[in-house]
């Protein structure tokens, strides 16, 4: 008898899911109590993985007066809390079950890994690697996995390179994370590469890989090798519709200026969710089309969609690159009127940007000084930016005395100010600005260009006569201009594009 209630009560946990009801799991755990089954260790197990799918109180109170717990017990508990991006409690579990005596399984340690990797607990990772290499669990995939991911997100790229080399089999995961962290660590080349050795290793790509790879493409604005991984997506029939990779794609052309296409991926989805709405509003404004991106942020509200602090980032960042500043005021009102959340830093950050490119310095000021949060170096940014289009030299005094202790080293800040003495011709002033500049050891990072020939990038600069198709590259130009018909105005733009690219 006692037997067919503990299998039918198990089966009743086992089905449980994220939706079923917590009052559903209470019944069933009153009807353990009822038939004093508290001691079946199993029966408890299916119950603590219930209440982790409706109510991780109710599951830690559960964990904590359990008689007896079992390895199954114990990972439940870590995993969920990692799971629920609680990764203070995770280790804090975790910890408890060392000092219990217990030995981890290679089940406990991925989990416990990612909670490291989440809160950038570099040291207790380290640790755990140790731990996994005493235990002899680097062979199992799912671990070395792990600690690859927890070194490509905590930016020890040589350790993750060491780990990655070092696994007896790499599955997609493995490629993934090391692929992603190559590009968190801004080696997006190499990146590419690791991509190409994975293809050619015959693993396919998945939902993981393409989103990393399209953003590697954007940084670069490598347009042909984001159009041949976007060609591989089409050809598989898994990846078409994921909404994730949708809304890579839409920001990947976004980023190499390729806003009829972006559009097109937009129009062709047809599963849209706020970040789909929210790139493309992003889309719309760094291109400077501020109407069509109002326009696309009612149409977002009309369907629906309640926009977040990430949008509204969008669509005022929007405003200020167009200029539509009544817009932009109204917008920033409704974040605390019509949603009732205080704006963000970056909203601020928005509107000052959008109110100094105006000149309203007061209306500016005003608002900075009505902030509860602490201005940031990007409110202040906005400010000194603005001052430098309307060469005010009282704000822009003001902001760069602000971001000279917020921002010690960041010479732009410095650039910025002399720009502005030099417009209006306070040459001392500039000079002042730049001996300081050299001893604090700051230099201006010069501009450049780049081009990938062959799958290979070159990157060159003004004057720079090392670049390797140089040469080449001046004959080529020469002959161009030779071929076109000049008038005088013309040779002063031929001299111009010959003394920048020649040197």
């Amino acid at each position: 008898m006692s037997y067919n209630i503990i299998a039918s009560l198990t089966c009743i946990l086992r089905n449980c899911n994220n939706r079923t009801p917590l009052t559903h799991i209470k019944q069933t755990h009153v009807q353990i109590l009822i038939h004093n089954l508290t001691h079946d260790l199993t029966l408890q197990t299916d119950l603590l993985l219930a209440y982790t799918k409706a109510s991780l109180i109710n599951a830690r109170k559960l964990f904590d007066k359990m008689p007896e717990r079992n390895m199954h017990s114990w990972n439940i508990m870590i995993s969920s809390y990692v799971r629920n991006f609680m990764h203070y409690d995770g280790l804090s579990v975790f910890g408890e079950l060392v000092r219990s005596g217990l030995r981890p399984d290679h089940y406990t340690l991925p989990p416990v890994f990612k909670a490291c990797g989440g809160i950038g607990g570099v040291r207790v990772g380290v640790v755990l690697h140790g731990m996994v290499a005493k235990l002899g669990f680097e062979r199992y995939v799912v671990v070395g996995s792990a600690v690859l991911d927890f070194y490509s997100k905590c930016g020890g790229l040589g350790d993750a390179r060491r780990v990655f080399d070092g696994l007896v089999w790499k599955d997609s995961v493995s490629w993934n994370s090391m692929i992603s962290g190559l590009a968190k660590g801004g080696l997006v080349l190499e990146a590419l590469g690791c991509f190409r050795n994975m293809i050619g290793n015959k693993v396919k790509m998945d939902a993981m890989t393409v989103p990393t790879l399209l953003s590697v493409c954007g940084k670069l604005g490598d347009v042909t090798k984001g159009k041949e991984i976007h060609g591989q997506v089409l050809k598989n029939a898994g990846l078409c519709d994921d909404i994730a990779i949708d809304n890579s794609l839409i920001d990947f052309y976004s980023k190499c200026g390729c806003l009829c296409d972006a559009e097109k991926i937009f129009c062709s989805m047809r599963n849209l969710n706020l970040v789909t709405w929210t790139t493309m509003i992003s889309c719309y404004g760094v291109h400077g089309k501020g109407v069509e991106a109002l326009n696309l942020f009612e149409k977002m509200r009309d369907f629906g969609f309640k926009p977040n602090s990430v949008t509204f980032t969008a669509i005022l960042a929007s405003c200020s690159h167009s200029g539509l500043i009544d817009q932009g005021k109204r917008i920033f009102k409704s974040i605390r009127s019509a949603y009732g959340f205080e704006p963000s830093v970056e909203h601020y950050a928005c509107l000052v940007d959008l109110l100094s490119r105006f000149g309203c310095f007061k209306e500016a000021l005003d608002l900075i000084n009505a902030m509860k949060q602490v201005p940031s170096a990007c409110v202040w940014g906005a400010l000194l930016a603005g001052s430098l289009v309307h060469k005010n030299i009282e704000i822009g005094e003001m902001a760069a005395r602000r971001l000279f202790e917020m921002e010690p080293s960041n010479a732009s800040n410095y650039i910025a100010l002399c720009s502005i003495y030099d417009s209006r011709g306070m040459w001392n002033d500039a000079s002042r600005v730049r001996l300081k500049m050299r001893s604090l050891r700051l230099g201006k990072t010069p501009g450049s260009s780049w081009i990938t020939i062959e799958g290979k990038l070159y990157t060159f600069y003004q004057g720079d006569s090392t670049f390797s198709f140089g040469k080449t590259t001046c004959e080529m130009l020469k002959g161009i201009i030779k071929t076109l018909p000049l008038v005088h105005s013309e040779i002063h733009i031929e001299n111009q594009l010959e003394s920048s690219l020649c040197g």
